[in-house]
């Protein structure tokens, strides 16, 4: 028989070796949940790359031939990134616009995803047009553009500039089919807010985001020519007028999320959707130049939600269709 100190013992063991077999276990697990999450970050790292291939991405600029037509498309690109020095205050071809340049807002000379990009132009133009009720040419597209954003007035159609800059817009899309819109080609989407955008917190996050780059009076910051601006005003006389389409604060806000403050992309923004609205708020809330055009939208009803000068199709102010809350305005229309 056993005895009464022999049977201890054995208890003893047995807990004991459950005891070990629990850690073990316990051990095992942590490796394996830790194991599966470093994993599955690393097929998330690895599926990174496969989503930013499924994005629009311009030709390489290397590619442009080296004759009559490439020269002309690479003039058309220095006439995008250096707007002023041709079609500017002091332009060496013309004395047209603003002084700001086709680059300030189609960043990267119109080549950056989401950055109000050309990616669909080519595709999609001629293109019809609710803002003006009729089938616009690329042409037609640019000179909006110079009249709108630029302050300027538009070139001839024939112009050797306006031939150059088609040519390197249909360039820039030529690997698009046509009929389809390139992914990540205009502006990100973004959430409307429930309120009203507020241009008092704008104001403050203007001043601690955004001063740095574009100045405390939104006058932007020139090169050392004194010809072209480096940072782009955006308020003031030579700012973008009222007919522009980033006066609209939807378009704004979008344009602020994926692309500011310098640095920010849509896949790493730096300010949040709140953020974007109410620093685009406070931007559209200050004096700009007033050029009304009074052909726009001439079907009211398909006049956007959140444009900024009536008259309108229903009987919210133009307060709301400037500031929001954009929901309700969107729920009557149905």
């Amino acid at each position: 028989m056993n005895s009464p100190i022999g049977n201890f013992i054995s208890v003893i063991r047995v807990a004991m070796l459950l005891s070990i077999t629990s850690i073990i276990f316990l051990v095992c697990a942590i490796i394996l949940l830790t194991t599966h999450k470093s994993l599955k970050k690393q097929i998330d790292l690895n599926a990174a790359p496969h989503l930013i291939k499924d994005l629009w991405h311009a030709p390489d600029t290397l590619s442009i031939a080296n004759d009559e037509i490439g020269t002309q498309i690479k003039y058309g690109k220095e006439l995008i990134v250096h707007t002023a020095r041709y079609l500017g205050p002091k332009g060496s071809v013309l004395q047209i616009s603003n002084g700001m340049n086709c680059q300030n807002c189609h960043l990267e000379a119109g080549t950056k995803p989401f950055g109000n990009n050309y990616g669909s132009v080519a595709s999609l133009y001629p293109k019809y047009r609710a803002r003006s009720g009729n089938l616009e040419s690329i042409e037609k597209r640019v000179n909006d553009c110079i009249e709108r954003s630029l302050n300027g007035q538009a070139i001839d159609s024939l112009s050797k500039e306006m031939r150059a800059i088609v040519a390197y817009i249909m360039w820039i899309g030529k690997d698009v089919p046509i009929g389809e819109k390139a992914k990540g080609s205009g502006l990100i989407d973004i959430t409307y807010l429930p309120r009203q955008a507020d241009s008092v917190k704008g104001k403050i996050l203007y001043k601690s985001t955004c001063s740095s780059c574009h100045g405390e009076n939104g006058e932007g910051v020139k090169r050392f020519n004194g010809v072209d601006y480096v940072y782009p005003p955006v308020w003031g006389a030579n700012s973008f007028n009222v007919g522009a389409g980033l006066y609209r604060i939807s378009n704004f806000s979008k344009y602020i999320r994926s692309n500011m403050p310098l640095g920010a992309t849509y896949k790493n923004p730096t300010l949040t959707e709140e953020d974007a609205w109410d620093i685009a708020a406070y931007v559209v809330s200050l004096p700009r130049p007033e050029k009304l055009f009074l052909t726009d939208w001439p079907k009211l009803e398909t006049k956007p939600v959140d444009h900024p000068i009536g008259p309108y199709a229903d009987t919210f102010n133009v307060a709301q269709h400037k500031y929001g809350p954009f929901i309700p305005i969107l729920k009557s229309l149905k």
